[in-house]
C-alpha cells in the first residue's frame, strides 16, 4: 500500500474516529441542557408530595391512601428515576448530569434503550429522534471502520509471518477467550464491587449489554443508596462502545482464515499462469498475489 494511501487511510480513521466521540458529546450537552430543568422540578413536585403525606401519615384512610398514590404520580416518577428518599439533598443530584447525559447517548446511538432514562419534555424527545437518525448510522460506520482497520492490521501481520495459517479453531478461540476477559468478566467484577451485584449478575448486565438486548431489570449507577464515582456512567458508556466493537469484530477470525485458506491452497499447476501467493503455492488462476497484496500475471517456468 502506498504510503500516502496509508496516511490518507489514518486520517480518515482519526477524523471518524474525534467525529463519533464530538458528536456523543455534543449530544449529552443537549440532553442534559434539556433535561435537567425539567427533572428537577419534578424531583422538588415529589419533595412535596412527600412531606403532605408525613404530615396526614396517622389520619389517613386506605381509600385516601390509595388516592394520594394516584393523585401524585409516584409510580411513574419513580419509572422517571424520582426516588422521594433521603432528605433535600437528593434534589440536587440529576439524572441528567453529564455523566449520565452522555451514558444516555450511547445507549441511543448503540439501540441498547434500557428505558430507565429517557427525555421527557418534548424538546428532549424530539431531539433524541434526530439524534438518533443520524446517530445509528453513524455508529454503524464507526463500527465497520474498527472491523477494517482490523483486517488490515492482520493483513500486514501474515505477510511478516511469511503467510503461516495458524489452526482456525485456536484463532478463533483465542479472540473469543481475551475479548470475554476484557469486556464481561473483568467488567463484571467492576460491577460486582461498585453496585454491589453478585458476580453471575455483572455477567449477565455485561452480556445483556453488548448484546443490545437491554431488559433495563439491571442499569448501573441507578441505586439511590449508593456513592458513585464521578463520571461513573461515562467510563461504562466507553466500555460499551468498545465492547461493541469486540463484537462486531467477532466474525472476523473465521472469515479471515477461510480468505487464507483460499489463497494458500496447494494445488497443483496445469496452466501456463496461475495464482502465486506470498506461501508459494498455485492454482489455476493467471495471477499472482504479491505481498502488497496487488495482482500481477506471471509466467510459470516450465518445469520440462
Amino acid at each position: 500500500v502506498p504510503p500516502r494511501a496509508m496516511c490518507s487511510g489514518k486520517l480518515q480513521t482519526g477524523l471518524l474516529v474525534a467525529g463519533y466521540f464530538v458528536y456523543l458529546l455534543v449530544g449529552a450537552a443537549v440532553f442534559q441542557a434539556l433535561e435537567r430543568t425539567a427533572e428537577k422540578q419534578q424531583k422538588m413536585a415529589a419533595a412535596q408530595m412527600k412531606e403532605a403525606f408525613l404530615q396526614n401519615f396517622t389520619h389517613l384512610t386506605v381509600a385516601e391512601i390509595e388516592q394520594f398514590m394516584k393523585v401524585s404520580n409516584l409510580t411513574e416518577a419513580i419509572q422517571n428515576g424520582v426516588y422521594p428518599v433521603g432528605n433535600e439533598s437528593q434534589i440536587e443530584k440529576s439524572n441528567w448530569d453529564f455523566s449520565n447525559s452522555f451514558f444516555f447517548a450511547g445507549t441511543v446511538v448503540s439501540t441498547i434503550g434500557y428505558g430507565t432514562l429517557r427525555p421527557k419534555t418534548a424538546g428532549g424527545q424530539i431531539f433524541c429522534v434526530f439524534f438518533a437518525l443520524f446517530g445509528i448510522p453513524l455508529n454503524i460506520v464507526f463500527l465497520h471502520r474498527v472491523g477494517l482497520n482490523r483486517q488490515g492490521s492482520s493483513r500486514k501481520d501474515r505477510q511478516k509471518m511469511g503467510c503461516i495459517l495458524p489452526n482456525k479453531f485456536l484463532t478463533l478461540l483465542f479472540f473469543l477467550v481475551t475479548g470475554m476477559l476484557v469486556f464481561l468478566c473483568l467488567p463484571s467484577l467492576f460491577f460486582h464491587i461498585t453496585e454491589g451485584w453478585s458476580y453471575s449478575e455483572g455477567i449477565y448486565f455485561a452480556f445483556i449489554t453488548l448484546s443490545t438486548i437491554g431488559f433495563g431489570d439491571y442499569v448501573v449507577g441507578k441505586q439511590p443508596d449508593r456513592n458513585y464515582f464521578s463520571y461513573y456512567r461515562t467510563l461504562v458508556a466507553i466500555w460499551i462502545l468498545f465492547g461493541l466493537a469486540w463484537i462486531a469484530l467477532l466474525p472476523w477470525p473465521l472469515t479471515a482464515q477461510s480468505t487464507l485458506e483460499m489463497l494458500c491452497v496447494r494445488q497443483e499447476c496445469t496452466k501456463p499462469y496461475c495464482w502465486q501467493n506470498p506461501c508459494g503455492r498455485h492454482s489455476h488462476r493467471g495471477y499472482m498475489v504479491t505481498p502488497k497484496s496487488s495482482l500481477a500475471q506471471h509466467p510459470v517456468p516450465d518445469s520440462g
